[in-house]
């Protein structure tokens, strides 16, 4: 009976040891689900890579992105039915802050870049599209922020007609030239430039207008939000979420070739080809991951521009910046 008991005790503990020696790749990985826009779009740029590259899993994670159009976006993220935002503008953020929805924009991993596009010879400036028809995603905060620079340049938006369409809807309008100009941005912006190279850039002086609005260079636009009762639930993972994304933006700048691939699968060669010119300029792309910490000065100043147009009434609680150093 004695030695019975005593292997059966040795035994317990042995299995107890090899649980805690147990390595962490071992254990099962946290389950996130983040909701995002669908391509062509900057919150649809990582995942794919995250998902083929098993970025999630290296860093104890099984993430399910699932896509919705903006509007259905900013319904399901505000309401708490997704925790977790992957295509977070920073004004969106700071929108749900006003409506008193508890989220914090927890890192960076795009620059603002957006434009306005037309085939149509008689607009020559943003000031020619009053009277004109203007497509856009009118519920994106990257056409909010178009709106703030067009304001700049003297442009009264209320005179110009804003046909509403969901992201990917903005490539068929232009090539269709079914609009006077249409409000875009990366990748969008590129895919339309292989396919219709005669389209223009109307200058919105964003670069003069943002330094003297806001002291400085850097817009950031959008990145990763989660609701505040999440995070205090899950303070590891949002260290894991960083590291992943981080790990993906390295391989896309490394890899521009492979990572085109894997961001649009089916893109013609011309498409591909633009792709990858585009993630190799980065200008317009803007990649850049960082925690909000680090750049809160700027996202302050992208909540001013919000205000500016009337996006927000009032300047959002400084809450909304995640505050935990991420590296």
């Amino acid at each position: 009976m004695t030695k019975n008991f005593m292997l059966a005790a040795l035994t317990a503990t042995t299995l107890s040891l090899a649980a805690l020696l147990a390595p962490a790749s071992a254990q099962a990985p946290a389950k996130v689900s983040i909701v995002v826009f669908g391509f062509p779009s900057l919150g649809a740029f990582m995942p794919p890579v995250i998902k083929a590259k098993k970025m999630d899993e290296a860093n104890g994670l099984d993430i399910d992105f699932v896509e919705r159009t903006p509007d259905a976006y900013t319904t399901q993220f505000n309401s708490g039915e997704f925790k977790v935002g992957g295509s977070a503008a920073v004004l969106t953020v700071g929108l749900a802050d006003a409506r008193g929805v508890k989220v914090k924009y927890l890192f960076n991993l795009f620059d603002f870049w957006g434009t306005i596009v037309t085939s149509r010879p008689a607009i020559k400036t943003v000031k020619d599209l009053e009277g004109q028809e203007l497509a856009a995603a009118a519920s994106t905060t990257n056409y909010v922020m178009s709106q703030f620079f067009a304001k700049q340049q003297g442009v009264d938006m209320s005179k110009v007609k804003v046909v509403n369409t969901a992201t990917p809807g903005l490539i068929g309008y232009a090539l269709a030239d079914r609009a006077d100009a249409i409000q875009l941005w990366e990748p969008a912006y590129t895919l339309l430039k292989s396919k219709k190279p005669d389209v223009r850039i109307l200058d919105t002086g964003m670069a003069a207008t943002w330094k003297k609005f806001a002291g400085g260079e850097r817009i950031p636009y959008l990145g990763l939000a989660a609701h505040t009762d999440w995070i205090e639930a899950n303070p590891a993972l949002v260290q894991k979420l960083y590291t992943t994304y981080k790990a993906a933006g390295e391989f896309i700048a490394k890899n521009p070739e492979e990572a085109a691939t894997l961001i649009s699968p089916k893109a013609t060669p011309e498409d591909h080809a633009a792709l990858v010119a585009l993630i190799k300029a980065n200008d317009r792309l803007g990649m850049s991951v960082v925690g909000a910490k680090e750049i809160g000065k700027q996202i302050e100043a992208v909540y001013k521009a919000g205000i500016d147009v009337g996006f927000l009434k009032t300047q959002p609680s400084n809450d909304t910046i995640y505050d935990k150093p991420l590296n």
